[in-house]
């Protein structure tokens, strides 16, 4: 838990990129979705993605068709991007989501 507080951001830096079609991360996916109202879409770039948003580059290559089989894996993987990419609000809400999946105390 710590590694993804404090160094997931720094070994695996991401900016949002272009427009493009993919599947939803960060905070335009469950569970942050049904919490943060945001005009803007974060996707992981894939051709067979439903929506179009700001292209965020997975952790790794596989993650989005891993993530379209998964749910659960869909939503841990972007609650780990909204720690990359998320604002102070989002971030926050993503650590407290993370440590109840992963059964962490306070």
């Amino acid at each position: 838990m710590e590694f993804l507080l404090y160094g997931i951001k720094y070994v695996f830096p991401q900016k949002p990129g272009p427009v493009v079609r993919g599947i939803p991360t960060s905070h335009s996916a469950s569970p942050l979705k049904e919490k943060i109202q945001s005009s803007e879409d974060y996707v992981w770039p894939y051709a067979q993605g439903n929506i179009r948003g700001h292209s965020i580059i997975p952790l790794f290559v596989s993650a989005p068709g891993a993530a379209l089989k998964d749910s659960d894996l869909h939503e841990l993987l972007a609650l780990v991007d909204a720690l990359r990419v998320g604002r102070a609000r989002e971030k926050e809400m993503a650590v407290t989501e993370l440590k109840k999946r992963l059964q962490i105390g306070e």
